[in-house]
């Protein structure tokens, strides 16, 4: 075999690695960003349902929030209400009292 021919052969298997090499590691790259996509997918869909449960509870806390407002506002209704019977009933029981 000639120098020539060694060389050739040489050229050729250093070839041969190097397209082996490059196709594995294309495999890797490929591997590694299907990988982080489904890392990537994973966050995105935990961060959705943390918002989505986050959305539930905040309307669930309003409209406990406003129950209690409602509550609040009708006890201040009644109390005032009492108020002004109490007052007209002072009134009325002042009206009849014999003037002395």
């Amino acid at each position: 075999m000639t120098d020539q021919e060694k060389q050739s052969l040489k050229e050729t298997k250093r070839a041969e690695k190097r397209a082996a090499e490059e196709a594995e590691q294309l495999a890797r790259d490929q591997a590694r960003r299907k990988d982080t996509l489904a890392r990537e997918q994973a966050i995105e869909e935990d961060s959705k349902a943390r918002k989505t449960k986050e959305s539930e509870k905040r309307a669930a806390e309003e409209a406990e929030q406003l129950a209690r407002d409602q509550a609040r506002r009708k006890d201040t209704l009644a109390r005032e209400q009492a108020i002004v019977e109490a007052q007209e009933a002072r009134k009325l029981k002042t009206e009849k009292q014999p003037q002395d």
